[in-house]
């Protein structure tokens, strides 16, 4: 407990000082958002708000993470997937806001950097971890399912969803933030119950987070952009494959399952149906701010739905 706490403050105290020497770098080398002019009207003054700070929180987390790695190895992977996949989105982010090529890695690019994370990821779960691929079943008293030969596939399925739901999750100021910031609580309660000592990183992402909340609460001054959301991603999915735990991921990761399906579904039914939408607008936190909603709302409706999945995932154990 005592070594999860210093990780935790030691990772925000980082994060907090990151920040004050990165924003300044960010505002000089102009890396400002562009946002959607079919967006919430709210969202046009947020244009030029430096974007990447994702690095702010990744520093924090990842520095704490060093310090304990020695004493609990399970950091490493979790540690790994995550600067894996952040390493992606901030080639993403670089070259549109640096490079200023509006199309960042093209679909193939980015595809065959996460497909390559997941299958080192896979390697590592199926040849070095020491734990099985079988998964606990929500809600049945402790027991596992093997899916055998399709256990690596799910895997990219699960990791490849979970990614993709946080970057969908990151479109309001500290949205991504506090939803990941109570998902990592609950990930820390559950490496405590387990016993697998992963109990430091994922007190280091709380703190890294809560960090980076100092600048990304509303107004943000700075968004964590691709360099963020996708190591947010790349750190929930590890984290549940540690602890067998990949079909909770449904139960406590509920708002980026939500925010996936919504982006899905409007996709779909527009090419379906030559134009329609079913939401106002995809991501679909911006539909709620389309009906009327304060984006503060938003966010904090969708961190109490998360608090209550998470409560229901914990006793679904």
């Amino acid at each position: 407990m005592i070594d999860t706490l210093i990780a935790g403050i030691l990772a925000l105290l980082v994060s907090v000082v990151a920040g004050k020497f990165c924003i300044p770098v960010l505002h000089r080398l102009k890396v400002g958002q562009t946002v959607r002019s079919e967006g919430p009207e709210s969202h046009l003054k947020k244009n030029g708000t430096p974007t990447m700070g994702g690095v702010i929180f990744l520093l924090g987390m990842t520095v704490a993470s060093l310090v304990f790695a020695p004493k609990y190895p399970y950091t490493l992977p979790v540690l790994l997937m995550t600067l894996g996949f952040g390493l992606v989105g901030f080639l993403d982010d670089f070259i549109k806001v640096v490079l200023k090529r509006s199309m960042g890695l093209t679909p193939l690019q980015k595809m065959a950097g996460q497909f390559l994370i997941c299958g080192v990821f896979a390697w590592y779960m199926v040849k070095k971890s020491g734990i099985s691929m079988d998964m606990l079943i929500p809600f049945a008293g402790g027991k596992t399912v093997s899916l055998g030969i399709f256990a690596v596939p799910f895997l990219f399925l699960v990791v490849l969803g979970t990614v993709n739901g946080t970057n969908f999750t990151d479109g309001l100021d500290g949205l991504a933030s506090n939803v990941t910031i109570v998902v990592a609580v609950f990930l820390t309660a559950c490496a405590f119950k387990q016993g697998l000592g992963i109990n430091t990183v994922t007190a280091a992402m709380m703190g890294g987070l809560l960090g980076f909340l100092f600048y990304n609460t509303f107004p943000a001054s700075v968004f964590m952009g691709d360099t963020g959301s996708l190591a947010l991603g790349g750190f929930v999915a590890s984290c549940a494959y540690l602890l067998q735990m990949p079909l909770f991921i449904l139960l406590f990761g509920f708002i980026y399952l939500i925010e996936v399906i919504s982006v899905i579904l409007q996709v779909g039914y527009f090419k379906i149906s030559h134009g329609k939408r079913i939401f106002k607008m995809a991501p679909i936190h911006h539909h709620f701010e389309k009906c009327g909603y304060k984006e503060t709302k938003v966010v904090a409706a969708f961190t109490i739905v998360t608090v209550f999945a998470c409560a229901i995932a914990y006793l679904a154990i």
